[in-house]
């Protein structure tokens, strides 16, 4: 670990993450915002939030973002997809620490500034997801879990370095993804699917009611999509040793599928 905590690369993949983290929050959630305007006489207008529009926000801001630092961090941007990642053995332990940090902190950094610019708003919670009437903590988790599932798994598959059939963006279809996502659960929890964007709003706005279900959801769904895609759809034969390496050394494996018949084994080779 001491290793790659000294190496640039290292950290100037942090700061991808933490500047990626900070635009995607600022230009998402103030798309989000952005309905309430204008102002008038202290009070805002009678227009309703349109999720069409704050889904595509979301999706094309990851996929902007995506495609402009995936070739330096990756371009995790949730802590949901660092987990899975980690999990499928394509990062460190350390590295994926810091990602969180720094990711939480750039949702936070843009949330503060986001307040800021949209102080003139009553009753601004800066984007704060919370359960929708109706709703009760379980339904919420599951929704949560789900969504974020989907998400992860999208990212998984996408970017296997064993696959030769993936045509287009791979940044597009992960923002796709998470466009989906927001479809399917702005109305029941306003569709948390990443920690860190979670945390930002609930720390800047100081509430965090049920703020749980919005880092247990996503944790599990994440954790589920890399298991079930690692071991079950399309497994890999490593053993403990190869992951060990992996995790304390960030050594960058390399997976080969040998053989062509659907049966075939999954080997992970270093370079």
């Amino acid at each position: 670990m001491a290793s790659e905590f000294k190496k640039k690369m290292f950290w100037r993949a942090v700061v991808a993450e933490f500047l990626a983290m900070s635009l995607f929050i600022f230009i998402s959630i103030g798309s989000a915002l952005g309905f309430n305007f204008p102002v008038s006489s202290n009070e805002t207008s009678t227009k309703t939030q349109d999720n069409v529009k704050v889904s595509l926000a979301f999706g094309l801001s990851i996929a902007t973002m995506a495609q402009s630092v995936g070739h330096i961090s990756g371009a995790h941007l949730n802590p949901a997809v660092t987990l899975g990642l980690l999990l499928s053995c394509q990062i460190s332990i350390l590295k994926a620490i810091m990602y969180i940090v720094a990711q939480c902190l750039g949702a936070v950094v843009a949330t503060a500034i986001l307040s800021g610019v949209t102080s003139s708003l009553p009753n601004n919670l800066l984007g704060l997801n919370s359960l929708s009437s109706g709703i009760n903590a379980g339904q919420g988790l599951g929704i949560e879990i789900i969504a974020t599932f989907q998400l992860v798994l999208c990212v998984l598959a996408t970017t296997d370095r064993r696959r030769n059939d993936v045509s287009g963006s791979a940044p597009l279809a992960i923002g796709l993804s998470v466009a989906l996502g927001h479809l399917l659960a702005i109305d029941y929890t306003g569709c948390g699917i990443n920690p860190a964007r979670s945390f930002g709003s609930a720390l800047i706005a100081n509430n965090f009611e049920n703020h749980w279900i919005f880092w247990v959801g996503p944790i599990i769904g994440g954790a589920s999509a890399a298991l079930i895609y690692d071991f079950i759809l399309a497994p890999r034969s490593s053993d403990l040793t190869d992951r060990m390496k992996v995790w304390t050394s960030g050594q960058v494996e390399e997976y080969d599928l040998e053989g062509d018949d659907m049966n075939s084994r999954v080997e992970m080779k270093p370079k």
